[in-house]
């Protein structure tokens, strides 16, 4: 089999499933729930990292391979799965989709960035990373649960504003190249909590409403026929 099996990259496998989870939920309405699952994967990313670093007997290909799952993990877990989320939650229109999309592509520059960066890094020393260059893509898991937390207190066209601006600018910190220490365990502590008291009262007091998507319906033979339509 391909690949590298070990415990070093569990946690990144529990985030993905959390998230595509969160993802079915989503499309059925569930926003909350998967809300619950974006917060989820976030909590598993942060530990992710230190899992790997405790097996200090990784060969070069190992630790190659560690980054690049990661990414590709975080491209649907905080990149895919947040504008999802946002989309259907009623992020729509042309500028909906428009912000969506940017936020996509950042998100995959910013991934892509770190992989040339931490290859390179890796080849040259050992350990972790003390900076982030550029906001993590990880913080929507942070961020999105704060936004969708003051949907509570607000009307909804107000909230789906603020979705509006929340991609752009984050989006945007993705890409610019500013350093930004990494947390100590204090201030992890202190995100964990305010995510997780924020999910909560989503799941206990919000009484949003998603709009529902309509997706035109159409026999699959005339549209087979239409297709091959000379």
């Amino acid at each position: 089999m391909i690949g590298f099996y070990n415990y070093t990259v569990i946690l990144t496998y529990v985030s993905l499933l959390i998230s595509v989870f969160g993802m079915i939920q989503a499309f059925g309405g569930g926003f909350r729930t998967a809300i619950l699952c974006l917060a989820l994967s976030g909590l598993c990313d942060m530990f992710d990292g230190k899992i790997a670093r405790t097996k200090k007997d990784r060969t070069d290909d190992e630790k190659l391979f560690g980054v690049q799952i990661d990414s590709l993990c975080d491209v649907i877990c905080f990149g895919i799965f947040p504008a999802m989320i946002c989309y259907l939650v009623g992020v729509r229109g042309v500028f909906g989709s428009l912000f969506v999309g940017y936020y996509c592509v950042c998100s995959v520059i910013r991934l892509a960035f770190f992989n040339v960066l931490e290859t390179r890094r890796q080849a040259k020393e050992d350990g972790a990373n003390k900076y982030y260059h550029g906001l993590p893509i990880t913080s929507m898991a942070v961020i999105l649960p704060v936004v969708f937390l003051l949907q509570t207190f607000i009307v909804p066209s107000v909230f789906i504003v603020m979705l509006h601006f929340a991609l752009v600018i984050v989006g945007t910190l993705f890409i610019i190249d500013f350093k930004l220490k990494k947390p100590n365990n204090v201030t992890l502590f202190f995100l964990v909590a305010i995510v997780s008291a924020a999910v909560l009262i989503i799941l206990i007091f919000s009484s949003y409403r998603v709009p529902k998507l309509r997706f035109p319906e159409m026999p699959l033979w005339p549209m087979i026929k239409r297709l091959f339509k000379a």
